[in-house]
C-alpha cells in the first residue's frame, strides 16, 4: 500500500521562538496535524513547549540555524543563506511525490529554495506572503527600483510564482502586486488574514500595570514588535520631538530589528525626555504590556502597501486599543482602521500628522473605539483561518495545482 502524502512546514521561526510568526506557524501546523502527517523543519533551537508535544502533533525537525544579530547584515545574510541551503537539502531528503510543503517569506531566500525542492520532487508548494521581495528592499531604499539586483529578483519571482501551487495573502492589498506578474493567476491566490494570539476583550487601563506605573504621564503611546526594512523609525522620533513639551504624553518603545536599532541610535542622539525603552517582553507578559499603552503606533515607510502586513496589529485590536497607523490608505491595516473606526491613518513621512493624531487620541473618549477594536478582532477568527488552511491543503493533496481548478 502506498504511504499517504504528508505536509512539511518549513519556517525559520517556530516555538520556542517568541515571535508572532512562530506562534501562527505553530497553530497552523498543529491544526493540520489533527488530520494529516505533518513534519516541521524549524530554525528555532530549544525545547518545545508542552502544547507542541504529544499525539496528533507535528514532528519537529530542528535545522541548524546560527542567527546573527540583525544589525550585522553581512553575517546575518551568510547565516540565513546557510540555513536556506540546509532546508533545501533536508527537503530533498524528506519530500515525496504528492507531498505539500508550506513556507513563509522570511528569510527572503527561503521560498525560492522550498519551491525549487518541491518542483524537483514533484511535490506541491504553498507560500504564505508576509513580505514581498524585492519590493520591501526598494521601499526601504536599500535597492534602486531599476537596479540589476531588483531585475534578477523579479525574474526569480516569476519562476517561483509559476511553480507555486498556491499563495496565501494576509492582506487584500497584496493581490494587485502579485497579479503584476504574468505567470500569476488569481485562482492561485487565497486571502487568509492572520488573527490575534490573545483572546479579544477590552483590557482596562490600570495604574498598577507593571509597565505603566513606572511612567508618570497620563497618556502612554506604545510601539512594539519587529521594526524591519519597511518601517520608519525617524517619524517616531520626530513626533516625540514635537510633543516633548507636553508632559501628559510619553512614548514607551519596545522591539527588535534593524529599524529598532536605528530608533535607539536616534534617541541616543536626541535624548528626548518623553521616550523610554522596554526590553522585549516574554509571551506571559505580552497581554499586560499591550494593555499598558493608551494608543499604539505602527510606523510604515512610503510605498509599503501590499509589501508588508503588521502581524502585531491583531493583538492590539484584541486588547481594545486604538492605533495610529503611518501608511498609505490602500494598505490592509489602513483599510481595517478606516472601515471600523479604530484610530488614525497618517501619511508616511508626516511627523506633524502623527503628532496631531496622538494629541487627538489623548483628548478623545477611547471607550467606543476600544469596543470597536475588540469587535474587529473577533472577525479575524482563528478557527475560520485554520479551517481555511486545512481546506487549501486538502485541495492540494488531491489536485496537482489550483491553477487547473475552476
Amino acid at each position: 500500500m502506498q504511504p499517504r502524502n504528508k505536509i512539511i512546514v518549513a519556517s525559520q521561526h517556530y516555538p520556542p521562538d517568541p515571535s508572532t510568526t512562530a506562534a501562527i506557524m505553530a497553530e497552523i501546523a498543529c491544526r493540520l496535524a489533527a488530520e494529516h502527517e505533518v513534519v516541521v523543519l524549524s530554525g528555532s533551537p530549544g525545547e518545545l513547549p508542552a502544547s507542541q508535544i504529544g499525539p496528533n502533533k507535528p514532528r519537529v525537525v530542528a535545522v541548524n540555524n546560527q542567527i546573527a544579530a540583525k544589525a550585522a547584515l553581512v553575517r546575518r545574510s551568510i547565516s540565513e543563506l546557510l540555513f536556506v541551503l540546509r532546508i533545501f537539502v533536508t527537503l530533498l531528503r524528506q519530500l515525496r511525490r504528492g507531498d505539500v510543503v508550506l513556507t513563509v517569506t522570511a528569510p527572503f531566500m527561503l521560498p525560492y529554495a522550498v519551491v525549487a525542492a518541491a518542483w524537483l520532487k514533484c511535490a506541491r508548494s504553498v507560500l504564505i506572503m508576509h513580505d514581498l521581495f524585492p519590493d520591501v528592499l526598494v521601499t526601504a531604499g536599500v535597492l534602486r527600483p531599476q537596479s540589476i539586483m531588483v531585475c534578477v529578483m523579479r525574474a526569480a519571482n516569476g519562476l517561483m510564482f509559476r511553480a507555486l501551487s498556491a499563495v496565501v495573502t494576509i492582506g487584500r492589498d497584496v493581490e494587485r502586486l502579485l497579479l503584476s506578474y504574468s505567470c500569476m493567476t488569481r485562482n492561485k491566490i487565497r486571502f487568509i488574514p492572520n488573527w490575534a494570539t490573545l483572546a479579544p476583550a477590552v483590557r482596562p487601563v490600570t495604574l498598577d500595570n507593571p509597565f505603566r506605573k513606572m511612567r508618570a504621564a497620563r497618556f502612554i503611546v506604545g510601539l512594539s514588535g519587529n521594526l524591519g526594512f519597511t518601517h520608519d523609525p525617524e517619524i517616531v522620533i520626530e513626533a516625540a520631538r514635537l510633543l516633548k513639551d507636553e508632559a501628559d504624553i510619553h512614548f514607551m518603545l519596545s522591539g527588535w530589528g534593524i529599524g529598532f536599532e536605528r530608533l535607539k541610535q536616534l534617541q541616543a542622539d536626541a535624548n528626548l525626555p518623553n521616550i523610554s525603552f522596554v526590553a522585549r517582553v516574554d509571551d506571559i507578559e505580552l497581554e499586560a504590556f499591550l494593555a499598558a499603552a493608551d494608543l499604539w503606533i505602527i510606523p510604515y515607510r512610503k510605498d509599503a502597501a501590499g509589501v508588508s502586513v503588521p502581524s502585531r496589529f491583531y493583538n492590539l485590536l484584541a486588547v481594545g486599543r486604538p492605533v495610529a497607523l503611518v501608511s498609505e490608505p490602500e494598505a490592509e491595516a489602513a483599510l481595517t482602521v478606516v472601515e471600523n473606526g479604530l484610530g488614525w491613518v497618517v501619511a508616511p513621512g508626516r511627523a506633524d500628522q502623527l503628532a496631531g493624531a496622538i494629541r487627538a487620541a489623548s483628548s478623545s473618549d477611547a471607550a467606543g473605539m476600544a469596543q470597536r477594536a475588540v469587535t474587529a478582532a473577533l472577525r479575524f477568527d482563528r478557527a475560520a483561518a485554520l479551517n481555511a488552511y486545512t481546506g487549501l491543503i486538502g485541495e492540494l493533496l488531491h489536485h496537482p495545482s489550483l491553477s487547473e481548478q475552476r
